[in-house]
C-alpha cells in the first residue's frame, strides 16, 4: 500500500527483454534504499514493483506481460525518468490518499496550460473509469495522489502546484503523453457493494439510503 505522495525521481537504467517480460533496473536517484530488501514493494511512476535485487543506488524488478499490457511501463526506455514511492509503513502519515499500486488504465494527457504559478493538466480517461473520477476526489497519476478539480465526461483538469512539479515528473508531461491511473479505493468498494445489492436493490440508491449509510448528513443535523 502506497499515499501517492513520491519520494523521489528516478530512471529507468537498463531494460532485459525475457521472452514477454521484461527485467527493469531502476536507478533511485536520492530515493533511501538503507532499508529496502529484496521482496519489498517499490511504486514506480504507479506501479507495485517487487525488488528482486537491491543495491545501494537502485533496484531491478521484474515485469510480467499482464502489467506491461495495462501501465505505461510497456514503452519504458533508458533514460525513462519515473516516480518512486516505497511501501507504507505502519505508523506512517497518510499525506496523499490509498493507493494499491494497481494501475486502473491509462490515460492520455490532452491539454497542458499555465495557471497562475501552478500548471493545469487535462487528462482523458478510459471511458470504463470514468464514473470512479469525481469532482474534488483524489486520483493517483503516474504515482502521484492528485485532486480533481473538474469533470467533464471521461476527461478531469488536474492543478500541479510548484512544488508537485518540482519533485515529480509531472511538470514534464505534454499533450498526447500517456499517464498511469489509479482511481480512489473507495470508489471502487462503493460500486462492489451496490452490485451486491442486485440490480434491484440499486434502484434504491437516493438520498435517504446514503443518509442511512453515513455518506451524508440527515436534512436538518
Amino acid at each position: 500500500m502506497f499515499t501517492g505522495i513520491v519520494e523521489a525521481v528516478g530512471g529507468i537504467g537498463r531494460v532485459e527483454t525475457r521472452g514477454a517480460d521484461l527485467r527493469l533496473r531502476i536507478d533511485a536517484g536520492a530515493l533511501d534504499m538503507s532499508d529496502v530488501r529484496p521482496g519489498d514493494s517499490i511504486a514506480v511512476s504507479g506501479v507495485c514493483l517487487t525488488a528482486v535485487d537491491c543495491a545501494a543506488d537502485g533496484f531491478w524488478a521484474d515485469v510480467s506481460r499482464e502489467t506491461l499490457e495495462h501501465t505505461t511501463l510497456r514503452t519504458a526506455r533508458v533514460g525513462t525518468r519515473v516516480n518512486l514511492e516505497k511501501a507504507l509503513a505502519a505508523g506512517s502519515r497518510l499525506g496523499g490518499h490509498l493507493v494499491s499500486g494497481h494501475v486502473d488504465g491509462v490515460g492520455v494527457v490532452r491539454e497542458r496550460q499555465p495557471d497562475g504559478q501552478s500548471v493545469r493538466l487535462r487528462i482523458e480517461a478510459p471511458a470504463a473509469l470514468a464514473c470512479y473520477i469525481a469532482q474534488k476526489g483524489s486520483i493517483c497519476v503516474d504515482g502521484v495522489s492528485l485532486t480533481v478539480n473538474a469533470v467533464d465526461g471521461a476527461r478531469f483538469d488536474l492543478n500541479i502546484v510548484p512544488h508537485t512539479a518540482h519533485q515529480t515528473t509531472l511538470a514534464a508531461l505534454s499533450a498526447g503523453q500517456r499517464v498511469n491511473l489509479e482511481v480512489d479505493l473507495i470508489a471502487r468498494y462503493l460500486e462492489r457493494l451496490l452490485n451486491a445489492r442486485g440490480p434491484d436493490t440499486n434502484a434504491g440508491l437516493d438520498e435517504d439510503f446514503l443518509a442511512a449509510h453515513g455518506f451524508r448528513s440527515e436534512p436538518g443535523s
